[in-house]
This record gives C-alpha cells, sequence and structure tokens, in this order.
C-alpha cells in the first residue's frame, strides 16, 4: 500500500499564487497525500480559492483539511499543522511555489529504498514570479558540495545549501521520534531551520539531484524587503534567537551544544560587522570587532571590512568582498 504523504501549507493572502500551487499538488502522480493548509489571518481571497478546491481534491482521493487561524506567522501555523498530520511522509512547501508533477512521488521512493536516511532534498528552479517560464537560476546547479550528505553544521553557518521548504521531506516516525511535542520554536522567520536542523543533526540527507520545485523569487518578500540598517540587524538578532532555541530543543551533549551556539552567536557578531560596514555605521562596526577581538576569532577579512567602515582606502576592497560574499 502507497504511504500517506503529509503536505503542510501555512498561507497568508495568496490569492495571487494560490490556485498554480493547488493546481500543481493536484496534478501529482502520486495521489495518497494529505493536504493541511493553514490560512494565517488572510484578508484576501485564500480562503474563497482554497475552498473551490475541496472538491476537486476529494474527486482526486486526496485528503485536504483547511484551518483558518488570526495572523500569528508561518511557525505559529506550521505548528497548527504538526499537531494534526498523520502521514508517513512530511514536507511543508510554500503556497506560493509549485511542485512538479512527479515531486512527491521521487521523494517518497527515494526514503522507501533508502532507510538509513530521515531526511531528502531535491534541488529547485528560480523563477520570475509573474512568469515561471523564466528561469533565474537553480539551487545546486554550480554548487560543488550539493552531494555532501552531513549537512547539520552547514545549514547551520549557511554553507552552500538551500532553504526552500518544498525541496525537503522527512520520515515522519523519526521526525516524530526527534519531536514528540510536535511542535517547533515560534517565530515570524526561520521554520526551515527548526524543523530539518533536529533531523540533520541526527540522519544524514539525501539529494535528487533534479529539479522538482519551483520558486518564485518575488521582490515584495521578507527577505528582500529588509533594506534599512535597522531592519538587516533586527532580522540577524530573530535569526540568531531561532537558532539558539533550536540548538536548545535538540537532544545532544552540553558540550555540542554550546560549541554550536558559540558558533552560532559568532556568525551573527560577524554578519553585524558587515552590515555596519556597508552602511557605513563604524561605530556599530568597532562594537562588532572588538566583541570578535575578545573572542580571539578576527580573521583577515575581518580587518578589511571594519578598516573599510572608516577609511575610504579600504572601501573598493570592502566592496568587492561584499560582491564575493553574495555570490557564495
Amino acid at each position: 500500500m502507497y504511504k500517506k504523504v503529509s503536505i503542510i501549507t501555512p498561507c497568508y493572502n495568496g490569492e495571487k499564487f494560490i490556485e498554480a500551487y493547488l493546481n500543481s499538488i493536484l496534478n501529482q502522480t502520486y495521489k495518497n497525500i494529505e493536504l493541511i493548509l493553514i490560512n494565517d489571518g488572510s484578508t484576501d481571497k485564500t480562503e474563497e480559492i482554497v475552498k473551490s478546491y475541496m472538491k476537486k481534491f476529494k474527486d482526486q482521493g486526496m485528503d485536504i483539511i483547511y484551518i483558518y487561524q488570526e495572523n500569528g506567522g508561518q511557525a505559529t501555523a506550521l505548528n497548527k499543522g504538526l499537531n494534526l498530520f498523520t502521514g508517513e511522509y512530511l514536507t511543508w512547501p510554500d503556497s506560493d511555489d509549485i511542485l512538479t508533477i512527479d515531486s512527491i512521488e521521487k521523494k517518497v521512493k527515494f526514503l522507501d529504498n533508502n532507510r538509513d536516511y530521515y531526511i531528502v532534498r531535491s534541488d529547485g528552479k528560480l523563477v520570475d514570479e509573474n512568469n515561471i517560464n523564466k528561469v533565474l537560476g537553480y539551487f545546486g546547479k554550480g554548487n560543488k558540495e550539493k552531494f555532501k550528505e552531513d549537512l547539520f553544521l552547514d545549514y547551520i553557518i549557511e554553507n552552500n545549501v538551500w532553504f526552500a521548504p518544498g525541496c525537503f521531506m522527512v520520515r515522519s516516525d523519526k521526525f516524530l521520534e526527534i519531536n514528540p511535542l510536535r511542535q517547533i520554536y515560534n517565530s515570524r522567520a526561520g521554520q526551515n531551520w527548526q524543523m530539518i536542523l533536529p533531523i540533520l543533526y541526527k540522519s544524514k540527507c539525501g539529494l535528487l539531484d533534479e529539479s522538482l520545485y519551483i520558486y518564485r523569487v518575488r521582490a515584495n518578500s521578507h527577505s528582500h524587503s529588509v533594506t534599512t540598517l535597522n531592519e538587516q540587524i533586527k532580522r540577524c538578532n530573530d535569526h540568531e534567537d531561532i537558532l539558539i532555541n533550536t540548538m536548545k530543543c535538540i537532544e545532544m551533549e552540553e558540550f555540542d551544544r554550546d560549541k554550536y551556539i558559540n558558533l552560532i552567536k559568532e556568525k551573527y557578531i560577524r554578519k553585524k560587522l558587515y552590515i555596519a560596514e556597508e552602511f557605513k555605521e563604524h561605530e556599530l562596526a568597532k562594537i562588532q570587532y572588538d566583541i570578535l577581538k575578545k573572542r580571539n576569532v578576527v580573521n583577515n577579512e575581518d580587518r578589511i571590512v571594519y578598516l573599510s567602515s572608516k577609511n575610504k582606502m579600504f572601501n573598493l576592497i570592502g566592496k568587492v568582498l561584499r560582491k564575493i560574499r553574495r555570490a557564495l
């Protein structure tokens, strides 16, 4: 008998893209699907559109559970779904993206055939939000480390990894063994860290080296709309909080936990140094640089970035370094 796949999708004001997403699930070659869609306080026609699809899902033999909640953010919505899902496998795509028709089938086949893997990921295609035929790139293409399977540290430090949620599928029994409370740390961002890091700590991650997910690059998304100094610093603080609290939720030796939390803190001190340099905020850069010095972890790039925040001679070098960082 085909194993059930649970799909949990939070959605906020998704009327522009939700139909394409729902159609991509209906068109899956794999049909034993349970979709749990959490409307996170939408004020548009999301509910009307989703309800118009209820019969279509029933006709395909697929279960669909629709829940409305007051706006609380994606993690809150995902937690609601985590308390309800019943499938042997679990995935959590975004409502503005699209699954290729064989996305579920191929991930299920991998997990069926590779019992020692708790999680699998696929490549994904980045497209223009208004024209999915306009390909902007791929997550894995050209990534020399994409076949790496021990990814826990890489996802903490964001080393040549991708986070698009619909690229992942996890084995439900292992997820619940690691997370018996069916809850992730509650925040308005970063739910992929909370979902995958506990699994990656326990298991290697398989790769399907093909694009099975279509990711819309949206100009008004949260990551693209964070533009001011204060917004970028706040995002750093929010992400640091998420990662540290996720570490606290994973069962591990205290020595390891302290080691990873220190790495996380160092990562965001350095990020704030680079943000300060970009905005030419020398005093903020000095604070972050001095913290790195006290930790005895200053590297040559840190020194150049710090000097660039106050000295025009280093400004061009700083710009080149930023371009290199963004390209990685």
